[in-house]
């Protein structure tokens, strides 16, 4: 064969297979590009969450979980105020998150969604273990030609109860008293304990700024236990009192108000509370308080056996529905306070909080603090509340100081 066409044809076949190896990599599938972020949540209006109406016939859980972030030099106290919660409620929700520095734009879990205790619908009810306190209070008699549609209404507001040794009892009693402005008179066994820790007592302290039962008290049936506000507002939602209920100074004047002299006074404790909103089955679950010496449930069946309801059992059946145990047992290993559907399929703790309303972290309209009453407070002066002892008075320095919105200290009430 003639060399020149032996050359031509060696070109050709080079030529044919660089044109298929070319041919493989155009019809190669290109990967797709990655889908891009989600958008972040609309931040929305805060919701006020302490008033609501409810049908008792159908619904346990009344509120809205809410999500807000840290601005400036907020720490959880702060913004708990801000929401009507108290400390170990926002605590709790946000585990992991330093409660004086949690840190400008982290997300923080507002827990304003709540499980009615299992209690009567009636007067003022204190679930211990929730921190938190749920007032019933008598429809308005119906006028002429009106007709009861069967709306209820319940205001709740955090509480501060009796730290250990000095516990809150559990039981019935009702409102025998009201006053404004009270004169505190310590008993012996406080002001010894006061003394002991080198912040004696006088026998009687006047109102006003320094008297710990804040500005209104109500006394109950029950000798030496009253429900009051603070002038240390920072100690409200802890165990920090001498068996007293205590409230933030704005909701014990808003209470004050609408509570009369007779009105029921139930005290529960229940860590673990079941309930029904529309088509699921919630449970709220919290710590179980440190001298409950009561033998709890440990997991899910167990819990589902002792805490479920006949009620709540038929209302399962009628929407065919099932507790998931899975979750169950994850929300009672790790009691955060949030109340979660357990009867719907595919939710975990992450999917239920990503589908939250993302809010503005300010006061909410309609709240019951305007947000007049700023001030500062010593880190331990917060301590000492939080481990319910007293404070020797003292004057630190002012760079010691730690901001924070609530004006005030604890109580030795």
């Amino acid at each position: 064969m003639n060399p020149s066409i032996r050359s031509g044809m060696g070109r050709l076949v080079v030529l044919a297979a660089a044109l298929v190896a070319a041919g493989c990599q155009l019809t190669r599938p290109v990967e797709p590009p990655p889908p891009p972020p989600p958008a972040p949540p609309p931040i929305e209006a805060p919701l006020a969450m302490h008033k609501f109406r409810f049908d008792p016939a159908h619904d346990e859980v009344v509120g809205e979980i809410q999500i807000t972030h840290v601005q400036g030099e907020d720490t959880l106290s702060d913004i708990a105020r801000r929401f009507n919660v108290g400390y170990e409620e926002i605590l709790r929700a946000n585990p992991g998150v330093d409660p004086w520095l949690p840190g400008v734009g982290r997300e923080i879990v507002v827990p304003t969604r709540f499980v009615l205790p299992d209690a009567p619908r009636e007067g003022l009810v204190v679930n211990l273990a929730q921190l938190r306190v749920y007032y019933f209070p008598k429809p308005p008699k119906l006028k002429k030609g009106e007709v009861d549609d069967g709306m209820r209404t319940v205001i709740t507001h955090p509480i501060g109860i009796g730290k250990i040794g000095w516990q809150t009892p559990e039981g019935s009693t009702k409102v025998v008293g009201k006053q404004k402005n009270p004169t505190w008179t310590p008993p012996l066994s406080v002001r010894k304990e006061h003394k002991e820790a080198g912040d004696p007592l006088p026998a009687r302290v006047p109102p006003g700024p320094d008297n710990p039962l804040g500005a209104f008290k109500l006394t109950l049936g029950w000798p030496s236990y009253l429900i009051h506000g603070t002038n240390k507002p920072y100690g409200v939602g802890m165990r920090s009192s001498h068996g007293c209920i205590r409230f933030y100074p704005e909701d014990i004047s808003h209470l004050y108000e609408l509570v009369p002299v007779g009105t029921k006074v139930t005290v529960v404790n229940q860590p673990f509370v079941f309930g029904w909103q529309n088509d699921a089955m919630y449970v709220q679950v919290v710590p179980v308080l440190e001298d409950d010496e009561r033998e709890h449930p440990k997991g899910a069946q167990e819990l589902l056996t002792a805490g479920i309801s006949e009620k709540l059992s038929q209302k399962l059946q009628e929407h065919g529905a099932s507790v998931d145990l899975e979750l169950l047992n994850q929300i009672i290993a790790k009691p955060r306070g949030i109340a979660m559907p357990i009867s719907r399929r595919d939710v975990t703790v992450e999917s239920y909080l990503a589908k939250a309303r993302h809010v503005e972290n300010r006061v909410p309209d309609g709240a019951t603090w305007n947000y007049t009453e700023e001030g500062l407070f010593f880190a331990e002066e917060f301590e000492a509340v939080r481990d319910g002892k007293p404070l020797p008075k003292k004057n630190p320095p002012k760079t010691n100081k730690t901001a924070a919105k609530p004006a005030g200290a604890a109580s030795g009430s």
